[in-house]
């Protein structure tokens, strides 16, 4: 159990269960990077009759998402695929940063560190895979997912306890949010979530 203070009970309980050192890291994180394939889904291809592809991406995972962008964190989507299905669900969330058919990662996080003007200790990366690792490796802040091959889970310093495509990335919103003392604000009436909006 660490020492950090909270300003609200859901922090501390989220806090609680993660290492000093990495609530160090995620204090510093500006912009979180999310691979898709993995990580925003459970990692299984659909293929429609005339070929087309169809993803299940988590409410959860999405709100979580909206939820780091109101807290004023930069979010990004990092994938190697490509396909219009990501563009979607990019835009439906409001994230700014959609960028498929990256095979090189590193480079993917240099490009936004250069354009956010953020240094890589600012930004945390959340991948599943090997074309992952190097990007983990670089980042402040590497987070994965429990039904990721050992040899990536373990070059993380955080990893979440739900699976890809299933409350992952939300635990890692929360977890960001918490250890930077922004989730508490959540817990008050937010007219937008109460309207409904897309997560």
């Amino acid at each position: 159990m660490n020492d950090s203070v909270s300003s609200h009970p859901a922090e501390a309980a989220l806090l609680a269960q993660t290492t000093p050192n990495t609530i160090k890291r995620v204090k510093k994180i500006q912009l979180m990077v999310f691979d898709v394939d993995g990580v925003l889904t459970d990692g299984q291809l659909y293929y429609g009759a005339q070929g087309e592809v169809m993803k299940v991406f988590h409410a959860l995972d999405g709100h979580g998402l909206r939820l780091l962008k109101e807290g004023g964190i930069h979010v990004a989507l990092v994938t190697g695929r490509q396909g219009d299905i990501v563009s979607r669900r990019g835009a439906e969330l409001g994230i700014q940063h959609v960028k498929q058919g990256i095979r090189n990662k590193v480079e993917a996080l240099e490009s936004l560190a250069n354009q956010l003007q953020l240094d890589m200790s600012q930004i945390g990366f959340m991948g599943d895979d090997l074309i992952d690792l190097s990007a983990m490796q670089m980042a402040g802040f590497a987070a994965s997912v429990p039904n990721a091959p050992c040899y990536v889970a373990q070059a993380a310093h955080w990893v979440a306890k739900r699976p890809g495509g299933a409350g992952a990335a939300r635990e890692c919103c929360d977890l960001i949010l918490a250890a930077q003392g922004k989730l508490s604000q959540f817990f008050q009436p937010n007219p937008m979530i109460m309207s409904g909006a897309v997560q």
